[in-house]
């Protein structure tokens, strides 16, 4: 019991640091909401960018059809760069207030699950800005032209465009956190990578499921999500066997010793 914070407070000032830390991640929130909304035309200008290259040297407009419209999406990017730029206040303030109450040991489980969610998230998020996106909407414009005597023109609105691209960085961000989910249930004992290998034809089936849930209805951006949702499970699996033997190999040195 020496390993673990000396802090045995009551519940009332675990209440109280509770709301301190919960007002504190409530600013650092607003602040970064009003830092984003100052650059909101320069960071839509980064969101479009992918729809910018797959118009081509034509070029193409974006549109709005309600007077709001263009307010609101300013408002919805400053909400969504203020959360990705708060997210290490907020994330630091709900490990102060976890910390106290785990052992050691557990801290030291618990950091690389930590350092390992942003990278993953930015990761996933990464790829589908860089790759998916830029991909899926070339796929799309190619509709535009002359069909049946008509002119047929893509002209996405800008609220549109927004939460396709919020959906894909977070479908993309969010499915490549899988690993650590899966790590996390294997060292609470919940899972082992012999039954983790005997659901691998599941998963198989689960990643391509999600991705037909999380991404638009084509078969390039489902297949963009789904192979790496595979390869990413694979390579858990790759980890677990090391951290398994690793542990074995520890436990036998401890047995001799």
């Amino acid at each position: 019991m020496m390993d673990i914070d000396e802090s045995k407070a009551p519940l009332l000032e675990h209440l109280i640091e509770l709301r301190g830390r919960l007002l504190k991640s409530i600013v650092a929130l607003l602040i970064c909401f009003a830092v984003c909304f100052y650059f909101s035309d320069k960071l839509f200008a980064f969101l479009v960018q992918p729809l910018k290259e797959a118009f081509g040297p034509e070029g193409g407009r974006l549109v709005y059809t309600k007077l709001y419209e263009a307010f609101f999406v300013q408002v919805k990017i400053a909400l969504f760069g203020g959360f990705f730029l708060s997210f290490p206040i907020i994330a630091n303030q709900l490990w102060a207030f976890v910390a106290p109450g785990l052992y050691a040991k557990e801290k030291k489980a618990l950091l690389p699950f930590l350092l390992a969610t942003p990278v993953l998230f930015i990761s996933g998020a990464a790829l589908a800005y860089y790759v998916v996106m830029p991909t899926a909407f070339h796929f799309f414009l190619k509709f535009q032209g002359n069909s049946s005597g008509l002119q047929v023109e893509a002209l996405p609105s800008t609220d549109a465009y927004l939460s396709l691209v919020m959906q894909f960085i977070l479908a993309f961000g969010i499915s490549f956190l899988m690993p650590v989910l899966l790590m996390l249930l294997n060292r609470a004992g919940l899972v082992s990578r012999t039954q983790l290998l005997g659901m691998r034809r599941y998963m198989i089936v689960a990643a391509f499921i999600v991705a037909a849930v999380l991404t638009p209805p084509d078969v390039v951006s489902q297949l963009m999500l789904a192979i790496p949702l595979i390869l990413l499970y694979e390579m858990t699996l790759v980890v677990i066997w090391f951290t398994e033997r690793r542990e074995k190999a520890s436990r036998a040195i401890e047995a001799v010793k």
